[in-house]
């Protein structure tokens, strides 16, 4: 039997009738302590804190003499839900806010909300055995100086980020945190990248499979692949819509949490957005070009086999005809007493089976 991989299919949840002010982390990741790590810096200065307890990074937030200088805080870790909501309390957002970040089945998306802009995504990764994707939600809270990152679990999606920080390599150490942002959600969007090429190899695969392949479970991979592509999408498309929607603040004037020189960078997401779904469409298209090619040859193959029977048949219809008529039981059958007659009839009986097999031969009907 042949064995086949299939991925986990995520489903989003329905959202709980549950109290305003009632929080509750909906994820899977709750073995890991919660810790937080804390970067202060700007253009000639750079601070790390590892594992900083709450007290200090309230010190450090309300620290006037760094007022003009990028804090950046990594929350890894959700299912302590009492220091999320006094990390919430702590930056003034409002409690629903908190309520979307432990929520992890809700869909991307974006929003502003005066001073305030917050950004979750999915973060999408094929699993170490290929048989499953890991998926795990990021949210960000864009606030003045500030930029507060959510994650589920321990990850090194931001590992170069922080390298550049530590070096002062490029120009993050130069910019504000609208163009950390951009960085983050660029690192996060890279996993998609990886994820789709590993699906084009498995398509690529199933392509050549499907030609050579006429077993059913070509079909079935085929049909968990499309329906596994069909999620990817369905995570980006909000993506795309949420970074779509930054372009009216930046008509509208009435955010300023981005320079305006850094909603280009937000642009190139938009635009590696519609990449990613140009490629899942023809990967997409792919698999239907795979799945209609197994039919079809299951169909011609059908069909031969059809033909062949069909032949046959009507070969033996005559034949049968012919030892129909020599069966029957009547004694004024004068062919009965010949002395060649049962060498007549089997060559008569040879020579219309060549006779038909010749005509169907030149009518290419075989």
């Amino acid at each position: 039997m042949t064995n086949y991989s299939v991925l986990r299919k995520i489903k989003y949840k329905k959202v709980r009738k549950i109290q305003p002010n009632f929080y509750e982390y909906t994820g899977i990741y709750k073995t890991d302590p919660v810790e937080m790590q804390l970067f202060v810096y700007a253009e000639n200065h750079f601070e790390e804190y590892h594992k900083v307890p709450l007290p200090k990074v309230e010190k450090e937030l309300n620290d006037k003499f760094q007022e003009d200088k990028v804090k950046w805080l990594n929350v890894h870790g959700l299912h302590n839900v009492e220091l999320i909501k006094e990390i919430g309390d702590l930056i003034d957002i409002e409690p629903y806010i908190i309520g979307d970040i432990l929520n992890t089945t809700r869909r991307t998306k974006m929003e502003e909300l005066h001073d305030t802009l917050f950004f979750n995504i999915k973060s999408i990764l094929p699993d170490e055995n290929l048989d499953s994707i890991r998926v795990e939600q990021i949210s960000f809270i864009l606030k003045e100086n500030l930029l507060v990152s959510f994650q589920e679990k321990k990850s090194d999606f931001f590992t170069h980020i922080r390298e550049r920080i530590r070096s002062n390599a490029g120009i993050v150490c130069r910019k504000k945190n609208d163009y950390l942002l951009y960085l983050m959600l660029d690192a996060v969007m890279e996993n998609f990248y990886i994820t789709i090429e590993n699906y084009e190899d498995r398509i690529e695969a199933l392509m050549i499979e499907s030609k050579t392949n006429h077993r059913q479970d070509v079909l079935i991979r085929i049909e968990n692949n499309r329906e596994n592509l069909n999620f990817l999408k369905r995570a980006i498309v909000p993506l795309r819509d949420a970074l779509f929607s930054l372009k009216s603040f930046q008509d509208d004037n009435e955010y300023d949490g981005i320079e305006s020189a850094n909603y280009t960078f937000f642009a190139r997401l938009h635009q590696k957005c519609l990449e990613l779904l140009e490629q899942i469409d023809y990967d997409l298209n792919s698999l239907d070009s795979a799945s209609h090619f197994h039919f079809s040859a299951q169909s011609q193959r059908m069909n031969e086999i059809m033909k062949t029977l069909t032949v046959v048949s009507v070969v033996f219809i005559p034949l049968t005809f012919i030892v129909g008529i020599y069966g029957m039981n009547f004694d004024n059958m004068p062919e009965l007493h010949w002395k060649y007659g049962y060498f007549e009839v089997l060559a008569g009986m040879f020579l219309l089976v060549v006779g038909m097999i010749v005509y169907f031969k030149k009518k290419k009907w075989f």
